[in-house]
């Protein structure tokens, strides 16, 4: 069963890589847009708060990511037999 938990992890990783990738790619956008899409300029104070409804997506997927983290390393351990 210790390859199982081998294939969780590294499927577990790889989506950790894929949320990073997302979240660094809507904060370079944020960034360096002038306008979004209703033409509206954007002023560091606009940025600012799309900076902070960002980073609490982020830490609400944080959150999920650590419950499932726990539930595949929980599941991983009663799945080992004990002798």
């Amino acid at each position: 069963m210790k390859g199982k938990k081998m294939v969780m992890m590294k499927i577990w990783w790889a989506i950790n890589f894929a949320w990073i990738f997302l979240f660094s790619a809507f904060a370079l956008v944020i960034g360096i847009r002038s306008g979004d899409a209703a033409g509206i300029v954007q002023t560091p104070d606009v940025k600012m708060v799309s900076f902070i409804i960002l980073g609490v997506i982020f830490l609400f997927v944080v959150m999920i990511q650590l419950i499932f983290l726990y539930f595949i390393r929980k599941k991983t351990k009663t799945m080992i037999p004990t002798k």
